[in-house]
């Protein structure tokens, strides 16, 4: 797996599509908050958005693209600003959908402990408690084929969510598409990208540009704490 931010030069039938997630979210409630509306980054998610945008300046960026969500748009337009582009939409990057919606859901406490919610729990291999795995899959890969269009030769930035970015890498890379969500390489602000030769990806890579900013429980493979869900920041 090549370094995320790696790109062959001199030639023009390459183009690399980064798909990052978005920075952290003032959340202090512990909140699933998925697509609701009216969730902002924190001051440290601001810092991440600022920090990914410092290391992309120097990038051949010519088209940035976010979900429509407060948290995503916010993430993006730093990046856009640098490199002086407006920044598009486009809602096949949004959260997936998730009953759970609205509800608490850390360790140990929550909707996980309420039988009413069991029902959502039966079949993790769709899952069913939201949107298809498979549904996800069409759509990421109908956002990242339009950013490649749109910036074809050059790069592009898709500001998105973790588990939609996390299901189409597993997609790409030929993994099954249910896991453990504890075991996710899609960290807060880093980026996930897909190199292009023509109209076939060829590689994908994988940073952090702001891993120092990461609260530890928060980063991949970290054990989780009672009362923080990494499913918050998702």
């Amino acid at each position: 797996m090549s370094d995320a931010t790696s790109r062959p030069k001199g030639d023009e039938d390459i183009t690399v599509v980064h798909l990052m997630r978005h920075g952290e979210v003032h959340n202090p409630d512990g909140v699933l908050y998925g697509r609701r509306a009216g969730y902002h980054l924190s001051e440290l998610g601001r810092q991440m958005a600022d920090r990914v945008a410092e290391s992309l300046a120097g990038r051949d960026i010519t088209y940035v693209v976010s979900s429509p969500l407060e948290r995503a748009q916010e993430t993006a337009t730093p990046i856009a600003k640098t490199h002086g582009l407006d920044l598009a939409t486009d809602e096949r990057l949004i959260e997936a959908a998730n009953v759970f919606e609205g509800k608490t859901f850390g360790v140990g406490d929550g909707a996980l402990r309420k039988p009413g919610n069991w029902k959502h729990l039966t079949n993790p291999f769709q899952p069913s408690w939201g949107e298809p795995y498979v549904e996800q899959v069409v759509r990421m890969m109908g956002a990242l084929d339009a950013a490649k269009d749109a910036a074809r030769g050059h790069e592009a930035v898709c500001v998105s969510h973790q588990l939609p970015i996390w299901i189409v890498r597993s997609f790409v890379e030929k993994r099954r598409l249910w896991h453990d969500p504890r075991r996710r390489q899609c960290t807060l602000a880093s980026l996930t990208s897909f190199t292009y030769r023509g109209d076939r990806i060829v590689s994908v890579g994988y940073s952090e540009p702001a891993r120092d900013l990461v609260p530890a429980h928060l980063l991949a493979g970290a054990k989780p704490v009672k009362g923080k869900s990494k499913a918050f920041g998702a």
